[in-house]
């Protein structure tokens, strides 16, 4: 199956009519979204901002980190079983020396709340001390908990390890620029930061319901309001800190489709892309994790809404999502991509979550006949 060529029109008007609807009645300050096939954009709109706007794209960002991992792979310099401590020695205190590259990308590492300060981790001695200081919660491998920033601060070490190279500008040269998108950063310099978002707190903090941070330490509001400091944004947290644009996004997923330019190895990438490796429950979300080396697939076992990703797309789809209700996915059996951003900072974590969840099913119709 694929995409209607056009793209139904009704579609994309409601899709864009619903996430204008948040800003234009104050919910939210501004937002982006993107919709891609075939690799190129159909169709983008910013609301709340100027269209040339970027946004911190949070755990959007760890599909961006794991790509500079999957090249790593295709070279034959990584391997999935790869043992972190055979390349970080600084990690090779007991228990977690049965700690896999695998095991980063799949979140069942065993150190979900591990402790790393953005100006720690951007500092290769300051990261590496702090990875020594580090204990397990649990064996590697044995149950899976979100690892909302600390597994990715290892795999961004890996990466220097592995090239001498500043991860930042290994993804810069090695996946954004070969993709022709410069625009989608990994640390972003504090005179170039001109176009992005300042993060804003909204909603009801006064109700009853869920609230950031309630469950995940790092999504507390301080603690996310930080990405709106220069120097935490320079630092490029590889799990929750690149910048870009929806469209930068939407066709980065366009690209691992398609791969037009051979950045990864086919191999590597389609399992990185169609592979469940971890399908244990994940405690956060009461279902299946459905996790591949770095991604996230909606599944055909009727749980793919409380995944994020909406209940019109395809079983095979895959994506990452972020708080604040910030998501992107491909799906294989239409070809589209998508992507949603906002600089609005819900305090109530359900209503980001039920309103990503509509804005989702509205895109995954814009595959669908009209």
């Amino acid at each position: 199956m694929t995409a209607p060529d056009p793209i139904p029109a009704g579609a994309l008007k409601a899709l864009f009519a619903r996430a204008r609807r948040d800003i234009d009645d104050g919910t939210l300050p501004s937002c982006q979204v993107a919709v891609a096939h075939s690799g190129r954009l159909i169709a983008a709109e910013t609301f709340g901002a100027e269209e040339s706007a970027r946004y911190v794209v949070f755990s959007v960002t760890k599909a961006l980190t794991a790509s500079a991992i999957w090249l790593l792979f295709g070279e034959g310099n990584l391997r999935p079983e790869t043992a972190v401590a055979e390349l970080v020695p600084e990690f090779a205190t007991p228990g977690k020396d049965l700690v896999t590259v695998e095991h980063l990308l799949t979140h069942t590492a065993g150190f979900a709340r591990a402790p790393m300060r953005p100006e720690e981790g951007a500092d290769p001695d300051r990261r590496r001390a702090r990875f020594a200081s580090w204990r397990l919660d649990w064996a590697p491998g044995s149950r899976t908990e979100y690892h909302a920033t600390s597994a990715s601060w290892v795999l961004a070490d890996l990466i220097e390890r592995v090239t001498g190279t500043d991860f930042r500008k290994f993804f810069a040269s090695r996946v954004a620029g070969r993709l022709g998108l410069p625009r989608l950063q990994l640390g972003v310099p504090a005179d170039e930061q001109g176009d992005v978002l300042d993060l804003t707190l909204t909603g009801d903090g006064g109700s009853a319901g869920e609230k950031l941070g309630d469950r995940l330490a790092e999504t507390a509001d301080g603690l996310l309001l930080r990405f709106n400091e220069p120097r935490v944004r320079a630092a490029g947290v590889p799990g929750a800190g690149a910048v870009a644009g929806a469209g930068d996004v939407a066709l980065y997923y366009q690209a691992l489709l398609h791969d037009p330019s051979a950045v990864w190895d086919p191999a590597v990438l389609a399992d990185a892309t169609g592979r469940i490796r971890n399908a244990m429950v994940d405690p956060l979300l009461g279902v299946a994790a459905n996790r591949t080396l770095g991604l996230v697939i909606a599944g055909d076992d009727g749980h793919a809404v409380v995944r994020q990703f909406g209940r019109t797309v395809g079983p095979r789809t895959f994506g990452s999502m972020g708080v604040g209700g910030q998501l992107a996915w491909a799906d294989p059996d239409t070809g589209l991509s998508f992507c949603y951003l906002t600089n609005g900072l819900d305090v109530e974590v359900v209503s980001a979550f039920t309103r990503s969840a509509k804005i989702a099913g509205l895109a995954g119709r814009c595959g669908q006949p009209a």
